[in-house]
Formats: C-alpha cells, sequence, structure tokens
C-alpha cells in the first residue's frame, strides 16, 4: 500500500473547500479510502488544522465533522516522540523549515515515508534536499497520476 504523509496545509485545503486544492486531496482522498493509499500525519495535524497562518480558521460549527473525519480507518496518526522533536530541531538548523513544518518532515522521515504532501511553497521547494535517502516533497496527487505542476 502507498503511504503519504500529508501536512496540516493539505488537510487545511481540503477541509476548508479551498478551490485550487480540495480536487487534488478528494483524489488521494478517494484512494486511501479504497485502500489503495494510507495517508500518514503527526498528532499536531489534529490541533494545527484548525488554523494554520495565512489560511481561513475552521469554524467552530465543523467541530464534530474535524473530529470524525481524523478519525477514519486510512489515516494513521503519529505521535510526536522526543525523536522526532529532536530530528526537527537539525531540519530546522539545518534547512531553514520553520518548527512545525519541520515536525511534519521529521515525523514523515522518521516513519520511512517517502512522499510529504503540502501545498505550502517553501516546504515544495525542500523536494529531495531533506533527509537520507531524500524526502519527496510534492503536491497531492493520486498514484499512477502523473504530478504537472501548471501553475
Amino acid at each position: 500500500m502507498d503511504r503519504r504523509y500529508w501536512d496540516s496545509d493539505a488537510f487545511l485545503g481540503y477541509l476548508n473547500g479551498e478551490q485550487d486544492k480540495a480536487d487534488a486531496c478528494q483524489t488521494v482522498l478517494d484512494a486511501a479510502e479504497s485502500g489503495r493509499i494510507l495517508i500518514v500525519t503527526s498528532a499536531l495535524t489534529i490541533a494545527e488544522v484548525l488554523h494554520v497562518k495565512r489560511q481561513k480558521p475552521v469554524p467552530v460549527e465543523k467541530r464534530e465533522q474535524i473530529s470524525k473525519f481524523f478519525k477514519q480507518p486510512f489515516i494513521a496518526i503519529q505521535n510526536v516522540t522526543r525523536k522526532i522533536a529532536e530530528y526537527a530541531q537539525v531540519v530546522y538548523w539545518d534547512h531553514g523549515i520553520e518548527p512545525k513544518d519541520a515536525i511534519h518532515v521529521s515525523t514523515a522521515i522518521i516513519n520511512r515515508i517517502g512522499v510529504l504532501n503540502t501545498f505550502d511553497g517553501y516546504l515544495l521547494g525542500c523536494n529531495g534536499k531533506v533527509g537520507d535517502p531524500p524526502l519527496k516533497i510534492e503536491k497531492p496527487y493520486e498514484p499512477g497520476q502523473k504530478n504537472l505542476d501548471l501553475g
């Protein structure tokens, strides 16, 4: 089974129905629901997804929907361990990735998930530059679908 790491930006784009993000996320979620993909994320995401800097916050009316969403069997939650937090420090110092994003990158690397999906421009610019083997950092897309960046 293909495993993908999603950061908060990917989840928030879907949950807020952002026109430029929701469709790409939906194809991955459909593949996950059918058992072709496991989406992995940090426990940090459950709280962070409520409001990411420069994004519209998720309204309180969506409280129950958000809670149920993260309990779906095709979303695996990984705890923030000391090992992940210490590696996040290295990612921050060596690559200039902000601490919360460094937690996401570190969680993917420590758990040997080869692809991190995000819409964050800075993280996308770090594609193939962090980790050993290098972590692929890409926008969400369904496996088998060519990932074309048209904009």
